[in-house]
């Protein structure tokens, strides 16, 4: 039997980037995990001076078993929703590092390219390979990146046919020139 003190829920700074800002709340759950498994495109913060500062921003509170959600995190549930039932929900979650292959089509005014990433536990980039269509090749990690937010939800079943493998992904780091020689 579980005792109910192990399932006392805390309070979870939850963020949802979507590029050019962010919608923050307060979300009362049992563990970051249960956060990222309840709603898509998220990111639990738990920097020390991030929550410092939220704690005067007068941020909405939300229980994650409230029957309605607010305005924002209430489509970022029912995506998660939709995602428990498919093939492959939370298949890459798991893992320490995934390595994935995204093709962007030239949209933001973006040359068209092929990306190959090194993503961390977090849904952040460790290194990336552009491949481009003229066949240059640059690599690139945080250090080329002037911000590095979370850019895959893990738990996204369609991540699932994007996978590489680690062989593939290193092969073509060796072959790819740095970004700034």
């Amino acid at each position: 039997m579980i005792s109910e003190e192990a399932w006392a829920k805390q309070r979870f700074l939850v963020l949802h980037d979507y590029g050019m800002g962010g919608v923050w709340w307060w979300v009362h759950a049992r563990s970051a995990r249960e956060v990222l498994e309840t709603f898509a495109e998220v990111e639990v913060v738990d920097a020390a001076e991030a929550i410092d500062r939220a704690e005067g921003w007068d941020l909405e509170e939300i229980d994650i078993d409230a029957p309605t959600m607010p305005a924002g995190l209430d489509l970022l549930h029912a995506k998660r929703q939709e995602q428990r039932r498919l093939p492959g929900f939370g298949a890459l979650a798991v893992r320490t590092i995934v390595y994935l292959r995204r093709r962007w089509d030239g949209e933001d005014d973006v040359d068209p390219a092929v990306y190959l990433m090194e993503i961390g536990s977090d849904g952040r980039r460790l290194r990336q390979v552009e491949l481009a269509e003229d066949g240059d090749a640059v690599k690139s990690d945080p250090d080329d990146w002037p911000f590095n937010p979370p850019i895959v939800d893990l738990f996204d079943p369609e991540l699932k046919e994007s996978e590489i493998s680690r062989d593939e992904f290193e092969a073509a780091w060796q072959r790819a020139r740095a970004e700034n020689p």
